[in-house]
């Protein structure tokens, strides 16, 4: 069986799982964490945010699933998930996801990151609960961590640099809340990350290529 592995960081930070995979019904070991907003093993989000044995995990916080990881991979496939609680930078407890504006991106809410690459396709998906209702936000993958300035995220990652600056060379997970702050994006592409190029997502207040950067959530992403 391929190596698994569960990561959890403390108080408000992030659980990260990942591990191999032979695509979206990939065999394994399964992982549990806690506070996910709904995930699933083939790096797509969870439909439902119910718990239960199926790969999907909680909306409410509880522990769950996080999905089937490990086993043997022919193809190279690979998935990563990653959940945060939202908090202002210099907060009691440190958490991975940090909000810049807490009247657009109010502390305590939550998202989730999920990745699944094989040798041809990489997909990144995300799962994000309690926003401003009826909302558009922007956000992309970033090239670095996120610090206390915004501005550390660094530019968007591009997989050719210094070219177009659109969804195809780069991910754009735009998004718009329902009626109960919650919305989900998905984006794929051909290609895959530079190994470290890839270390975070930021939430703009606005859709398309710019907007300010209102929240920033630090994101292991694979290569």
């Amino acid at each position: 069986m391929g190596a698994a592995a569960l990561v959890m960081l403390a108080g408000g930070g992030a659980s990260i799982a990942h591990g191999a995979a032979d695509g979206p019904d990939g065999g394994g070991h399964a992982a549990h964490g806690t506070g996910s907003v709904g995930g699933s093993a083939d790096g797509k989000a969870g439909g439902d945010g119910k718990a239960g044995g199926d790969g999907k995990a909680s909306a409410d916080g509880k522990a769950s699933e996080v999905g089937m990881v490990g086993g043997a991979s022919r193809s190279g496939g690979f998935w990563m998930r990653a959940d945060g609680v939202f908090s202002p930078p210099g907060s009691f407890v440190p958490s991975d996801a940090l909000t810049y504006d807490t009247a657009l991106v109010p502390a305590a809410a939550r998202i989730e990151v999920t990745q699944y690459a094989d040798r041809t396709t990489t997909r990144v998906g995300t799962r994000l609960k309690g926003f401003l209702p009826n909302r558009a936000y922007g956000m992309h993958v970033h090239t670095s961590p996120c610090a206390a300035d915004p501005a550390s995220a660094g530019p968007h990652y591009q997989h050719r640099a210094s070219a177009t600056a659109d969804p195809v060379n780069e991910v754009w997970l735009d998004f718009r809340t329902d009626r109960n702050g919650a919305g989900e994006a998905e984006a794929r592409h051909d290609w895959g990350f530079r190994d470290g190029g890839a270390r975070s997502v930021i939430i703009h207040d606005e859709q398309g290529g710019a907007g300010k950067r209102i929240a920033c959530f630090t994101v292991p992403f694979s290569s």
